[in-house]
């Protein structure tokens, strides 16, 4: 006979992303699919809070992990770490946006393909150290920059970030994503090595870092293009009284 599989509880998923399109609190949009998924799975409501307060026990030392860097970062910060970082990429005359984030797309990468992917990351790393750098090397040669322009520049920073740690840590043997295309090339009678899969890795980072140090480059370029015209238009208005 033919089994009925209840769908219901997939109704998590577009709470959570509603949720998330409404901006919602996190920890209530995810909550909140919990509970719905369970009820939607016919579980009473007392074993739903259950499980939930009993993964929370299980993970409560993981929540410490994550929350305790951020609060040294917040403290940090509070101290002035983003003016400091700030100042400090000032004082190099030729330093630009597209340079900074050229090296640290290398540092990036390299960290990440031996396997220290926790050394960089959006709130330990982007946010109070590389994003006010790349501010203050754009500042340092263009003066205030446009909201618009300072939006694009804090999203490059997150990009470069992004794309270092993904294509660097294909090529760490003990990474996750390269277990699980070994397993599944098993599945499908090819025996490769992790080492293997891992090593053919190379040559993708090696194209992601030349293709996107080549944008940040032309981001260089943008910049300079863009501001130069705002500088132009000032210059014009004030001319004009």
């Amino acid at each position: 006979m033919q089994t009925v599989v209840n769908l219901w509880p997939l109704i998590g998923v577009l709470v959570i992303i509603m949720g998330f399109l409404l901006r919602f609190n996190p920890l209530l949009v995810v909550s909140a699919a919990a509970i719905v998924t369970g009820l939607a799975a016919n579980f009473p409501l007392e074993k739903i809070i259950s499980e939930m307060g009993e993964g929370f026990l299980q993970t409560r030392a993981l929540q410490l992990i994550l929350l305790l860097p951020l609060a040294v970062i917040g403290l940090l910060e509070r101290h002035g770490l983003r003016l400091h970082a700030q100042k400090w990429i000032a004082g190099f005359q030729r330093a630009t946006v597209g340079r900074l984030l050229i090296m640290y797309l290398f540092l990036r990468e390299t960290t990440a393909a031996v396997g220290l992917t926790s050394l960089g990351g959006h709130p330990q790393m982007v946010r109070p150290l590389l994003a006010p750098m790349a501010e203050g090397a754009a500042e340092n040669t263009y003066g205030k920059l446009p909201p618009a322009v300072r939006q694009k520049v804090l999203a490059m920073c997150a990009a470069t970030d992004n794309i270092g740690l993904f294509f660097g840590e294909d090529v760490f043997v003990a990474f996750g994503a390269i277990a699980l295309m070994h397993t599944f090339l098993l599945g499908s009678g090819l025996d490769v090595e992790p080492l293997h899969i891992a090593f053919w890795g190379i040559p993708t980072a090696i194209c992601a870092f030349i293709v996107h140090a080549l944008r940040l480059y032309r981001f260089d370029l943008m910049l300079a293009r863009s501001l130069s015209e705002v500088a132009h238009a000032d210059d014009s208005r004030e001319l004009a009284r």
